[in-house]
């Protein structure tokens, strides 16, 4: 049996999330800035006798076994694997751990194969798995468009980040269904200004995220969060994505660690420098 492949999967944060409106496919066109963190999972694969995987606290099929499922797909040849993934990153949290699991066996599997796929392909066969694995192929900060699969890398200031995840999770999908509730959505999506403020540098002053108040519909308990989270010495304060984790930026790791003792079961990090 062979020694296997590791791979990090990254966490990631919606600092800017602009959604458009519902299409006749049921999807959300979006605008997004990714920001990549430090917080991840360890994701290892090997050959063995029968596909599975091993997840400690996730039951039952996930987006790392539909991943493996979509690889051998494309590549038939693809011998069983043995996937084993060590949780840090919280689930169902809305920092895009099961993307990042998923994205983080299709690059160990296509390694196992011998790389028949690349970059490109591996994100075409991502978009199928969830609109955030396309963007963690090849994890770091990105503009992310389209309905996930168009993925252009950025750079992005190094601010530390304080997450404040929920013991409860919170379903993307229904979310998105309060979010169509609530007549949300963006007639159009200003890629251009999305790209500017992200090569300035602008992002502090304009953190959004349209999901946030169909989170907080939801989930009523995470508008303390956020109030203690702006009132902590933060930077700016959001629900990630359809949340419910809440986050703040701040100028460096002592700031966020000092905040950190306000809030139970909070997590310290940092962006990513990539």
């Amino acid at each position: 049996m062979s020694a296997g492949v590791e791979e990090r999967a990254f966490a990631k944060l919606n600092l800017i999330l602009n959604v458009g409106r519902r299409r006749v496919d049921g999807l959300h066109p979006l605008g997004s800035v990714f920001a990549s963190i430090e917080l991840h999972d360890d994701v290892r694969v090997q050959e063995a006798e029968v596909d599975g995987v091993d997840c400690a606290g996730i039951d039952g099929p996930n987006l790392a076994t539909a991943a493996v499922a979509a690889l051998r797909r494309r590549v038939p040849e693809l011998p069983p694997l043995r996937v084993q993934i060590d949780k840090r990153i919280p689930v169902a949290a809305g920092l895009g751990g099961g993307s990042a699991d998923a994205a983080a066996v299709l690059r160990a599997a296509n390694r196992i194969a011998g790389d028949p796929l690349d970059v490109a392909a591996l994100r075409e066969l991502g978009a199928e798995l969830g609109s955030d694995v396309p963007s963690q192929i090849d994890p770091r900060h990105a503009l992310v468009s389209g309905v996930g699969e168009v993925v252009e890398p950025i750079e992005l200031p190094e601010f530390a980040a304080l997450l404040v995840p929920q013991s409860r999770g919170l379903a993307t999908a229904d979310v998105y269904a309060e979010f169509d509730r609530l007549g949300g959505g963006r007639r159009e999506i200003d890629l251009t200004a999305l790209r500017s403020l992200a090569r300035e540098m602008c992002l502090l002053p304009v953190l959004s995220n349209d999901l946030q108040p169909a989170a907080l519909a939801l989930r009523p308990e995470l508008s303390p969060v956020l109030a203690s989270l702006r009132g902590a010495g933060s930077l700016g304060a959001l629900v990630s994505g359809s949340g419910p984790s809440c986050f703040a930026l701040f100028e460096d790791r002592a700031a966020a660690e000092a905040a950190a003792a306000r809030f139970g079961g909070a997590l310290v990090t940092s962006l990513r420098r990539c």
